[in-house]
């Protein structure tokens, strides 16, 4: 029988929001999630900002059991490369018969109306399973599901940089400054996920060094 469902494809940036996007999208009626996707950093085979290694960001594809397609970006990235970059991309998704994309976007509507703008007659229509929940709401749902993350980026302009490295939990969101969001969609933090409802194993990892570059603070993590 033939799935009625939208074949999906989902941005995947190895953090929480990404991931928690596709444990919502797959409890929908409407959408199938059949991929994932993520921008990577060519000069440093990492995730974009997330600074994630490639090989951790492959094994979250297979505790999720989906394929994972990246998208090169060379560094520095200007935004006319990663605007040509991500429109190849969508033609490809096009081909094989995408017919949404969707996004762990929280509630930033500049970040929103680029994405919407960008897949304005391509076609495929842009998902936003996670727009407009409360991110104190929305982070206690996560934590309670068992999901699992650390912060591998840090921006010390807003939050100490020993953040860096440390497992997201109740504790450590109690002890943020205030007007940090607890999700740090303002760009905060970023996250790198090992475990949750959405996978069906644990990552095993191990922490790494602590670096700083281009004013911000970089955890490293690695496969044991």
């Amino acid at each position: 029988m033939t799935s009625t469902r939208n074949k999906t494809w989902l941005s995947w940036s190895s953090g929480k929001d990404s991931a928690w996007a596709l444990q919502v999208l797959r409890q929908s009626d409407e959408y199938e999630v059949t991929g994932l996707f993520t921008t990577i950093n060519m000069a440093f085979d990492r995730v974009a900002m997330h600074a994630v290694r490639v090989d951790l960001l492959r094994e979250q594809g297979k505790a999720v059991g989906l394929p994972l397609y990246l998208i090169e970006i060379p560094y520095p990235c200007s935004d006319e490369q990663y605007a040509a970059a991500m429109s190849d991309f969508v033609a490809r998704a096009r081909s094989e018969g995408v017919q949404c994309m969707a996004f762990g976007d929280l509630y930033l509507e500049d970040v929103r109306r680029y994405r919407e703008e960008r897949m304005q007659g391509t076609g495929i229509a842009p998902v936003f399973p996670l727009w407009g929940k409360p991110t104190h709401h929305l982070l206690e749902e996560m934590l309670g599901s068992g999901l699992r993350a650390c912060l591998t980026c840090v921006d010390p302009r807003v939050l100490p940089a020993e953040f860096a490295g440390c497992e997201l939990t109740t504790a450590l969101i109690a002890r943020l400054p205030d007007g940090v969001d607890p999700c740090g969609e303002k760009g905060e933090f970023h996250t790198f996920v090992f475990d949750g409802p959405m996978f069906s194993y644990p990552l095993a990892i191990e922490p790494g060094e602590v670096v700083n570059r281009d004013g911000f603070v970089f955890a490293d993590f690695w496969l044991k």
